[in-house]
């Protein structure tokens, strides 16, 4: 069965880092695209960084400078480097996989908490 899980999640002194990682199985990892959301409670779920199927990265201007996303396909691995950590950066962070190709699926892990405070 597909499989997404997230791991890395912490509390975190501001200005810490953390390291996310996204465990995947199940699918062709390769043909997939991947990206790394978040969520607070009470606001609605934003697009943190993406990494397509040729290693092209696009970042939330909020992190840009900050995080770096990564993959490594022959571990079927995502991995979100946070640097520079604000309590903004609170929130549920969740791991997402969508289908370059038919029939373009669309996977979520179950999400690590991210806690970023004083």
């Amino acid at each position: 069965q597909v499989q997404l899980v997230e791991s890395g999640g912490g509390l975190v002194q501001p200005g810490g880092s953390l390291r996310l990682s996204c465990a995947a199985s199940g699918f062709t990892f390769s043909t997939y695209s991947m990206s790394w959301y978040r969520q607070a409670p009470g606001k609605e779920r934003e697009l943190v960084a993406s990494i397509t199927t040729i290693a092209y990265t696009n970042y939330a201007e909020s992190v840009k400078g900050r995080f770096t996303i990564s993959r490594d396909n022959a571990k079927n691995t995502l991995n979100l480097q946070m640097n520079s950590l604000k309590p903004e950066d609170t929130a549920v962070y969740y791991c997402n996989a969508q289908g370059s190709l038919w029939p373009r699926n669309d996977y979520w892990g179950q999400g690590t908490q991210v806690t970023v405070s004083s």
